[in-house]
């Protein structure tokens, strides 16, 4: 990494859309630097691949519902930089990680809700504070929400809650983080084929069809459909675009 080179940091990069984006920034031109939770090798192989595209990549483990480990994060991403790069500074903050909740509002237990509460909004809120000091002026946050924040299907009370909640807290990062024009905006993915909420946009053909008959462009969404829009975003061509809503569902619902 030299100084010159934009950084993105992506959380959840190991797999799926933040795999995806992690690849198509690289592409961009930007080195990355990526986290996992638990699948190091995943992490490992994201890495050699946006090396052997000639950028600089790094995997670095974080849970971020575990806000008191954050500090800890932030300090090896920082010395990380330090030693390559000469500056502790990012550019662009992804905050992907998450996980899918299905559970109708009778059965949702509170355990359940403050998982999601976690992962979803307090994780968001938490990283991003303590990386708001390591990013340059003029760099940018992309939040990762849902379709499921704008229609709603049974079973996703929680998790489309929490990614509206996510979807507003994005624009008072751009009022607040304007004086430094650092922006800030969200993509909002409709479902998508992956291994998110254990496959089942994916594996379960009745799903799959009724999100294909549903969606305008007449089939479900892949991670290729996401990743590209997300780098699009960490692009000076994007440099006008703050506090909106990117919906890429190919039409969902409408």
């Amino acid at each position: 990494m030299n100084t010159q080179t934009k950084i993105a940091l992506v959380t959840g990069g190991s797999r799926g859309l933040g795999k995806n984006s992690a690849l198509k920034i690289a592409e961009k031109g930007l080195d990355v630097i990526i986290t996992y939770k638990n699948s190091k090798e995943e992490a490992d192989a994201v890495v050699k691949e946006i090396q052997s595209m000639g950028r600089k990549a790094i995997a670095f483990q974080l849970d971020t519902t575990d806000t008191k480990s954050f500090d800890a994060f932030v300090q090896h991403v920082t010395d990380h930089l330090k030693e390559n790069t000469g500056s502790p500074n990012i550019d662009f903050l992804i905050n992907n990680a998450g996980t899918a909740l299905y559970s109708p509002i009778m059965e949702t237990t509170e355990e359940k809700m403050d998982e999601m509460f976690n992962i979803h909004f307090k994780g968001v809120f938490f990283l991003s504070q303590k990386l708001l000091p390591l990013m340059n002026d003029g760099g940018g946050i992309i939040n990762i929400s849902s379709g499921l924040a704008r229609f709603a299907l049974p079973g996703s009370s929680v998790y489309g809650s929490m990614k509206s909640a996510v979807e507003m807290l994005t624009k008072y990062m751009a009022k607040e983080l304007g004086p430094r024009k650092i922006k800030a905006n969200v993509v909002a993915p409709g479902a998508i084929e992956t291994d998110f909420g254990g496959g089942r946009t994916r594996d379960d053909k009745q799903v799959n069809a009724m999100i294909a008959s549903a969606t305008a462009l007449g089939r479900v969404g892949l991670p290729d459909d996401i990743g590209g829009v997300v780098a699009f975003l960490c692009t000076e061509d994007a440099g006008w675009i703050n506090a909106q809503r990117i919906e890429a569902s190919g039409g969902m619902f409408l």
